[in-house]
């Protein structure tokens, strides 16, 4: 990792701590909605506002934006930061799984996910543990007091999947996606947990596949480019596997609003090279 890279992934790690401490007072709901109309919790609100604050301070990042904001902050110059403070954020109420997904781009605000130099993130999960690609390396950490500790080097999916997880409302999926999914249903086990980050790293332990499809009423998925789809592609990538829109490389979609949606299609590329088929049909 080059000096700058190295530490926005070291301060994103060291609020995770502080992050975990200050979960439990601010499950409510915060009045409010974010750019995409989803209504806020206090504690998304108060995850962006802390990110902001230690990430803007960084010598050498000149962006930073996140879902909960409307538009990008300037910091100064050097690379751009794009955040999902608390993925999976609606699961506090419910006590499962969530994650802060994190993208570096060198380029101008919203960017393709060829711009990218570096993408994390950091699941909480009963331990909290960070993956973070560079390049082709991916590398897996545990995450204690807020220091770093590797895990894994050069992680790459299983080469025999496992698991499975499909968002989105089974009625409101398009014909040729669910033809795909009954297949995939008798093959690999489902998991599914309703954060986005929490089955993502299911499928990079075990193999698989994770989809949040286009839907009948929403053909452009669910996901966020900037601050989910293409750093989670990245990352899936570096390990060996494939990403998809449902035609091309997620990291090859035109990036034209910071809060643009797009379908997400991750995992073992012989998984997503089948799906790709399936919705061309």
């Amino acid at each position: 990792m080059n000096d700058t890279i190295e530490t926005i992934v070291e301060s994103v790690a060291a609020t995770a701590p502080e992050i975990r401490r200050e979960l439990p007072g601010r499950r409510e709901k915060g009045g409010s909605e974010n750019p995409s109309g989803e209504t806020q919790l206090a504690a998304d609100v108060w995850a962006d506002e802390h990110f902001a604050s230690h990430l803007c301070a960084i010598d050498g990042v000149g962006e930073y934006v996140s879902e909960e904001r409307d538009e990008v902050v300037h910091a100064g110059t050097g690379l751009r930061v794009a955040i999902d403070p608390l993925d999976g954020s609606s699961n506090l109420r419910s006590n499962n799984s969530m994650g802060t997904i994190l993208g570096i781009y060198d380029a101008p605000l919203p960017a393709s996910g060829r711009d990218l130099v570096a993408a994390a993130y950091l699941l909480y999960g009963p331990i909290t543990t960070m993956v973070v690609a560079v390049g082709d390396e991916v590398t897996e950490y545990v995450v204690e007091d807020g220091d770093l500790h590797v895990v894994t080097e050069n992680l790459t999916l299983p080469a025999e999947p496992t698991v499975y997880g499909f968002g989105g409302r089974v009625p409101d999926w398009t014909s040729e996606f669910e033809a795909y999914a009954r297949e995939v249903e008798t093959e690999l086990k489902l998991r599914y947990g309703g954060a986005m980050i929490g089955d993502v790293n299911q499928v990079l332990t075990y193999g698989g596949v994770f989809s949040y499809p286009a839907l009948q009423s929403a053909p452009e998925g669910k996901l966020r480019l900037q601050f989910e789809a293409n750093p989670i592609a990245y990352i899936v990538e570096a390990a060996g596997g494939r990403s998809s829109d449902g035609e091309q490389s997620i990291l090859d979609v035109a990036a034209t609003d910071v809060h643009q949606r797009v379908p997400v299609h991750v995992g073992n590329a012989s998984l997503v090279d089948r799906l790709e088929a399936a919705l061309a049909e």
